[in-house]
């Protein structure tokens, strides 16, 4: 069974990017973009995890925290600020709040946050995908280790991000723009060539699979299962 988190933030780019982040770790997302949105899906939805903007429209931060504490004390939330001020912190704890992460932040430190505040409110995280296969190429999420065939090949860290990008969106068109947000994170201000590079490296690792990355002229690249 997937985790079930409800994310609360009034920026559709980093809204995207961290419902991604954590949809690639097992997560099931849902977003609200405002304070009534994320009341009203509070309301009707059970969630095991809510990432919380303080500063969003209509109800803020710290009064959408009060409200899901009166409905439930176990249900973890991280609050997500743009303020790093001591006492903007402590007003989150005071409302309710468990973790707090301060904007710009690495989605994979706030999915890391995520996943040991999980851990400690729940014991082991549950519905972690532990492997991705698919076309004799297997990810091993666990241990980020990578095989062709049943050969492990060695790949960079970032290597390993765009493959498995790729390979959970396979057969979807992906634009260079878009893995630069969603690979190198959304403040990331490389260039297109960073992707072509990283592509071109990426398939001389997957040797005789390295065909299953198809480059469409001006649209970007797929992930094929068929070569």
């Amino acid at each position: 069974m997937n985790k079930r988190v409800l994310i609360v933030e009034d920026e559709a780019l980093m809204r995207e990017v961290i419902c991604d982040y954590f949809e690639r770790d097992g997560y099931e997302c849902h977003q609200a973009e405002d304070g009534e949105e994320a009341l009203d899906k509070i309301e009707l939805n059970s969630y095991d995890l809510i990432l919380l903007d303080i500063m969003i429209p209509e109800v803020d931060g710290y009064s959408v925290c009060r409200e899901i504490r009166k409905k439930s004390d176990d249900v973890p939330v991280i609050m997500i600020t743009a303020r790093s001020d001591e006492y903007d912190k402590l007003m989150g704890y005071e409302a309710g709040a468990d973790d707090y992460i301060t904007k710009p932040f690495s989605p994979k430190v706030l999915l890391a946050k995520a996943n040991a505040l999980m851990r400690r409110t729940y014991g082991q995280v549950c519905g972690d995908p532990e492997k991705i296969e698919s076309s004799g190429i297997v990810i091993d999420t666990r241990s980020h280790s990578v095989y062709c065939g049943n050969e492990e090949i060695e790949l960079t860290p970032k290597e390993y991000d765009l493959l498995l990008f790729l390979m959970t969106n396979k057969g979807r068109v992906l634009s260079r723009e878009t893995l630069l947000s969603r690979v190198w994170g959304y403040d990331y201000y490389g260039d297109d060539r960073t992707v072509d590079t990283h592509i071109k490296k990426l398939r001389a690792k997957l040797g005789d699979k390295a065909g299953h990355i198809k480059t469409l002229i001006k649209a970007g690249y797929k992930f094929d299962e068929n070569i």
